[in-house]
């Protein structure tokens, strides 16, 4: 197996996109799901579709602050986007790629380990 840095040029590029980039873009996404609450609104949105914060609050059963704290990084990092609905604003996943990526690292941790 060779190291990620030692592909040839041919190897390095799909498209206009180098593999190093991907993986750069992927490892930011990797993080900004890192973190057990972050999961949790993720799955949630998954399952249900789109949802105010107050909702998620209720789901999830932690508070605002930490639920919009969090609901910010995701947006940030392109995993869901905001709609407004009068006073409120609805969260939805931007695609569903990102729910099966948690879904799989969520059954991938519930299973046995040696």
């Amino acid at each position: 197996m060779r190291a990620i840095g030692s592909l040839s040029a041919n190897e390095a590029t799909v498209g206009d996109v180098s593999h190093t980039e991907s993986y750069a873009r992927a490892g930011e996404l990797l993080r900004a799901l890192a973190a057990p609450v972050r999961i949790a609104i993720v799955t949630e949105l998954a399952a249900t579709g789109p949802r105010h914060v107050h909702e998620l609050v209720d789901r999830l059963q932690v508070t605002q602050p930490l639920v919009s704290q969090h609901l910010r990084v995701l947006r940030s990092a392109g995993v869901v986007r905001a709609e407004r609905h009068g006073r409120e604003i609805a969260y939805s996943l931007v695609d569903e790629h990102v729910a099966h990526i948690v879904a799989d690292a969520v059954t991938h941790a519930g299973e046995g380990r040696p």
